[in-house]
């Protein structure tokens, strides 16, 4: 690993990173979660019985916001005008339980991982809050990018070994 961290000076002071030189690019990330729930949990949801209401229309647009509003959660991170976002939440047996993904997209200078990853993780977050009065147990994992597209950097996707939740 021989990069090294953009976001601190000379002296190892934090700071912002200086995009305006670079080019305007498309670049995409895509990034995923789990909540993991007991079956009966995992049915309410499914079956629209929360109490809360919508619980997949909630956490969908919750991601959304959140990921439009990365730069003022996260130190350090540009504001960005979004071109796409998007969440997506299904049901996984295996689990059991839900798995969220989060597809972000810009035509800009700097990358929108951070933001795919505001979304997942607060679809998730979500999800747990609306469900937490019958499961209280629910495990939320798993969050991490899995790929990304465009800038200097080049493309990353998820290896064949680190692709194992």
């Amino acid at each position: 690993m021989t990069a090294s961290l953009t976001h601190l000076g000379a002296q190892g002071e934090a700071n912002m990173v200086d995009v305006g030189d670079k080019a305007e690019t498309t670049r995409t990330a895509v990034a995923e979660g789990f909540v993991s729930m007991l079956p009966e949990t995992l049915k309410m949801i499914l079956d629209g019985d929360a109490k809360k209401g919508d619980v997949l229309g909630t956490a969908r647009i919750a991601g959304i916001m959140a990921a439009k509003r990365t730069h003022e959660l996260i130190p350090l991170c540009h504001p960005l005008l979004l071109t796409k976002l998007s969440v997506d939440i299904e049901p996984d047996a295996t689990l059991p339980g839900l798995k969220v993904t989060a597809l972000a997209r810009v035509t800009g200078k700097t990358g929108v991982e951070m933001e795919a990853l505001t979304a997942a993780s607060v679809a998730c977050l979500t999800i747990y809050d609306m469900a937490k009065a019958v499961d209280r147990a629910m495990v939320i994992s798993g969050i991490r990018l899995v790929e990304k597209t465009g800038g200097k950097s080049g493309d990353y996707k998820v290896s064949a070994q680190r692709a194992g939740r």
